[in-house]
């Protein structure tokens, strides 16, 4: 009879927590927080507190993941408008005189009792309620759908642009058209973009020499806007100033090699020449030490985080996590895109950090929330098959 009541073991009790998780989703995370590690000790090595602190980072994001992975879709579904108003809201503050905190010339953080930056909220806020507005709309999307969620994007969008912030810019503005597209928007509108961009590009490097002049005026745009771009299409014009930090990437990447210098053993790192070394540009010194065969062995795991978010959100049960999973998953593609074309010297220097190798508290727990995510849509999945 004893044993009819005994309590199961612990890691019995334990394990229905687990159920239902990516495991290979999983894998790949923990591989990419461990080189993220390992690059953030040599990096890192002269600030004794970088390591610790990014491994804290880890924990902290590790167990926003957790909770997150446990909260059904149908929950997130529910926070979606609340978060996004939030989002909003702590924008408007940010704007308004006296309210915003400045630093560097940019009004992007706020105090709420600790001084947070209220865009980052945004990055998970936005796809959420976008694919909240669509699940409502399921099965009668009309152009009229298409046109209020551009303006629920576009409304956050230009609140950070105003700040200025075009990294975070680029990284909300982007998670809100992955969900466009995933809900269907029409190619014929996609197309003349990509065409427009194309030519848009083409022409910079044509009249380059016109253009970036200091005597002309880039409507739209801001001064050091129009700097990077003009520093990208020409580092060497000033390689002691503006140009600085890509010609200092670009020596740590082709200093490398194929197979690196050897850990620990980058001359461009320790010498302290890569500016950044442990947030925006920590792929330039990772390069530096692990050559090209490292940079394949990040590229390979980027590029099964995404093709296994992707999946995930194949299988989801309902349009909402179709929506959110696909979002969330080309979202790492915008990161690492960013991130590596900026240090390689083919991207303007935007301040967009490499996911799980960057130094930084609210990018890990970012990434941890969007981890989460995935990890609840991929149980959802198995509680519907069965």
């Amino acid at each position: 009879m004893n044993r009819v009541f005994d309590k199961p073991p612990l890691w019995r009790r334990i394990l229905p927590i687990f159920q239902g998780f990516d495991w290979p989703l999983l894998l790949v995370v923990v591989t990419m927080c461990v080189i993220g590690l390992v690059t953030m000790y040599s990096a890192g090595y002269d600030n004794g507190t970088r390591f610790g602190d990014q491994s804290r980072n880890m924990i902290l994001a590790a167990g926003v993941m957790f909770l997150v992975a446990q909260v059904p879709p149908q929950r997130l579904q529910a926070m979606a408008v609340p978060l996004y108003a939030l989002g909003v809201f702590l924008l408007i503050l940010t704007a308004i005189p006296h309210v915003g905190i400045t630093k560097k010339g940019a009004t992007r953080w706020l105090n709420v009792g600790m001084v947070i930056q209220p865009s980052e909220v945004l990055k998970i806020a936005m796809p959420l309620m976008l694919a909240w507005w669509f699940q409502r709309r399921e099965g009668q999307r009309s152009a009229k759908d298409f046109l209020v969620a551009g303006g629920l994007l576009m409304l956050p969008a230009a609140l950070i642009l105003k700040q200025p912030d075009l990294g975070t810019a680029m990284l909300v503005l982007s998670s809100g058209l992955y969900v466009l597209f995933f809900a269907g928007l029409s190619w014929r509108l996609i197309v003349p973009v990509i065409l427009a961009g194309a030519v848009g590009i083409t022409a910079l490097v044509h009249y380059e020499e016109r253009i970036c002049q200091p005597e002309v005026n880039w409507v739209g745009l801001h001064e050091y806007q129009k700097n990077r771009i003009c520093t990208l299409l020409d580092p060497t014009k000033d390689p002691l100033g503006k140009g600085f930090h890509i010609i200092q990437g670009m020596i740590a990447i082709g200093s490398g090699g194929v197979t690196g210098k050897g850990y620990m053993k980058g001359t461009q790192t320790h010498l302290e020449f890569i500016p950044e070394r442990t947030t925006d540009f920590v792929f330039a010194a990772y390069s530096e030490e692990f050559g090209l065969v490292g940079g394949l062995v990040l590229v390979v795991g980027f590029l099964f985080m995404i093709f296994r978010g992707l999946y995930i959100a194949s299988q989801a049960p309902t349009l909402f996590s179709r929506l959110l999973a696909g979002a969330v998953s080309l979202s790492f593609f915008t990161y690492a895109f960013v991130n590596m074309g900026m240090v390689s010297g083919i991207l303007p220097v935007v301040g967009v950090p490499l996911p799980f190798i960057s130094y930084g508290g609210t990018a890990m727990v970012t990434l941890g929330l969007g981890i989460g995510m995935l990890m609840s849509i991929a149980k959802s999945r198995g509680l519907m098959q069965r």
